[in-house]
């Protein structure tokens, strides 16, 4: 059977296209199908590179059976999380509310009006571990669709004023001062992990936006910081939830020591890894840190880079059908490939073994080489206009840093990519995009992780237009996502489909929210552009958040980079001249992350002195000029460092 999916560009969504279930897409034909039947909706999400996905599918979904009871009783939907944030953050709290956990498989029922009435995650084809079949979920639903219609619109209801209401959060009146900072520093600590590294126990996230935020406290003298970061960043390099052969991270760890991954690798993980891993060898000079930015860059290089430009998604965790088959090994594997070390090895399953340890520039060629004649996992081969962001500040500022010009090279075509095949013709983003098709519109994070990309890209190059670029999004953003009545941003633009709520995402999951990069965004460029509302609209994020800055840190990182950034008395770089001279890599090479920077030709650069900052500023004697400000009170240039 071929269902309704086959039309479709997602590779999750591609997968389920042979499906015995009728899936359709998400879109009317599927609400207007359920309310001609009287059905509820059966809605499922995922991902292409989700190990418990794969699962499902397999058990349930290419079930006849199942199948069979599925298009009796519902009208089905295949949503892919990436691709529709909106969908998959809406659902999501319903499942929170009801069951205290969420995770994918997302499974939910819906009325033909699109509320959710039950949900839950992953359902096996059996009952075990406390939970029912998937089947007996199946018909226990239907059931009361059919019988307790009253209590299913009472639950539908309360479920969905319940979720409406978090877009309705407004600035709270508590003051926002460095005392947050301070006690977030305190609330991280406190969850710290002093034998294993990172923040509580398993499974265990890669925690890159705590990580950057202790960075910047760290700046501020805080001796609690810096040994927590690199506890961290060295525990997760050891092996395992690292990929000790190809380079990249993989997604988590299911135990508390880094050691046994789930075996996806997202672009935004190692993205987001590299830079803090980046940051913490521009504070400390420890090459073992830029080690593991080269690795992680060179992977996504090698690995995930598309035709154009723009990067894939995301690896899957399976390779035909088995978790990690691609990236485990047994002691047999390792001797032919010629790295004859067992204490290497342990164990997974299956009788094979992850690899952590210490290898040789040597022997990860011979393991690589090895592995690159395995069967290898599938990849999501869409480009995501907000994962690509965040790729495209890791490779600018790490180009310039590290002095790659591949990666800055890499960098430029990436956004030429973002501003060509990724934006729409009224000049916002899309989506997604695969084999030359395109998903839309933008999300917030698209917008801001964008933004910030471009930002970078300026301080890499010098090229003004990439400063023009990112002050474009981003007052596109405030245009279509802004809450002009309670402040912050929704993650849905104005003119979207409407579902039956709007939500803000304000915390990190595990991607910096998208109010919290647009924040940063704002700050910096009003602080570029002297534009009092761009800041005014970034402090509107920080105020609805508020105190739970300090009582739940982990859960809101970037916001606190961006609480830091706002409290920090503003210090603005603007270097005229060329980029790459002494002084503007003297200028720029240390870690000073709420410095802003902008670069110009000179007083003839006429696009330069549309900038405020840069208005009015040449070069000294025909040399190269630093003017380091404080909202645009200048000290007198300097030509050498």
């Amino acid at each position: 059977m071929t269902n309704a999916l086959r039309n479709e560009i997602s590779p999750y969504l591609l997968q389920h296209a042979d499906n015995p279930v009728d899936w359709l897409p998400w879109g009317e034909e599927a609400f207007a199908r359920a309310r001609a039947e009287d059905k509820p909706l059966l809605l499922s999400v995922g991902y292409a590179a989700c190990h418990w996905c794969h699962v499902m599918a397999h058990e349930s979904f290419e079930d006849g059976e199942t199948a069979a009871l599925v298009n009796e009783r519902f009208v089905s939907v295949k949503v892919d999380r990436e691709e529709r944030p909106d969908v998959d953050a809406l659902y999501m709290q319903a499942a929170l509310a009801l069951t205290g956990q969420g995770g994918w498989p997302l499974t939910v029922f819906l009325t033909p009006a699109g509320e959710p009435f039950y949900a839950g995650t992953y359902f096996p084809p059996e009952p075990r571990h406390g939970l029912p079949s998937f089947a007996q979920v199946l018909l226990a639903v239907a059931d009361a669709y059919r019988d307790q219609r009253d209590e299913v619109a009472r639950t539908a209801g309360e479920l969905t004023e319940m979720i409406a209401s978090s877009g309705t959060l407004a600035a709270g009146d508590e003051e926002l001062g460095p005392e947050l900072l301070d006690e977030a520093v305190g609330a991280l600590s406190r969850s710290f992990d002093t034998a294993h590294g990172g923040f509580g126990g398993a499974p265990k996230f890669p925690p890159a936006s705590a990580l950057e935020f202790l960075l910047r406290m760290h700046l501020q003298g805080d001796p609690r910081a810096l040994p927590r970061v690199e506890d961290t960043l060295d525990a997760m390099a050891q092996g395992g939830m690292w990929d000790l052969v190809g380079g990249g991270f993989h997604r988590y760890s299911v135990d508390e020591r880094w050691l046994v991954p789930h075996f996806e690798k997202m672009l935004y993980d190692n993205a987001l890894l590299a830079l803090a891993y980046l940051h913490a060898h521009v504070v400390t000079g420890e090459e073992r840190h830029r080690r593991i930015v080269e690795l992680t860059l060179d992977y996504a290089l090698r690995e995930l880079r598309l035709e154009g430009g723009a990067f894939a998604a995301s690896q899957d965790a399976d390779t035909e059908g088995v978790e990690g088959l691609t990236f485990t090994w047994t002691e047999e594997e390792l001797r032919v490939a010629g790295v004859p070390r067992p204490e290497l090895l342990h164990p997974f399953e299956h009788g094979r073994s992850v690899l952590r340890g210490e290898l040789s520039g040597k022997e990860r060629a011979r393991l690589l080489e090895a592995r690159s004649t395995r069967p290898q996992p599938a990849r999501d081969d869409k480009a995501l206009a907000s994962w690509n962001g965040l790729l495209l500040q890791a490779l600018a500022e790490a180009g310039w840093r590290v002095g790659r010009d591949d990666w800055l090279a890499a960098a430029v075509e990436l956004a030429e990519f973002l501003l060509g095949p990724l934006s729409r013709a009224d000049g916002g983003l899309e989506r997604a995009w695969r084999n030359g098709e395109t998903r839309g519109p933008g999300f917030l994070d698209d917008y801001a992780n964008v933004a910030r990309g471009l930002l970078e890209l300026h301080v890499a190059t010098g090229d003004l237009r990439w400063l023009e670029e990112a002050l474009r999004l981003a007052r596109l953003a405030v245009e279509r996502f802004a809450d002009g009545e309670r402040g912050g941003f929704f993650l849905a633009p104005v003119d979207g489909e409407r579902l039956v709520a709007r939500t803000k995402e304000l915390d990190d999951h595990p991607l910096p929210s998208g109010n919290a990069m647009l924040a940063e965004v704002l700050l910096r460029l009003g602080r570029i552009y002297g534009d009092a509302e761009l800041e005014e609209r970034a402090f509107g994020v920080l105020r609805i958040v508020g105190g739970a800055f300090a009582r739940v840190p982990g859960s809101f990182a970037h916001g606190l980079c961006a609480l830091d950034l706002a409290l920090a008395t503003p210090r603005e770089l603007a270097l005229v001249g060329p980029r790459d001279v002494p002084l503007a890599r003297t200028a720029l090479a240390g870690f000073d992350p709420n410095a802003v920077v902008a670069f110009s030709r000179g007083r003839d650069d006429e696009r330069a002195q549309a900038v405020p900052l840069l208005a009015g500023k040449d070069l000294v004697d025909g040399q190269s000029a630093l003017y380091v400000c404080e909202r645009f009170a200048c000290q007198a240039p300097v030509t050498a460092l």
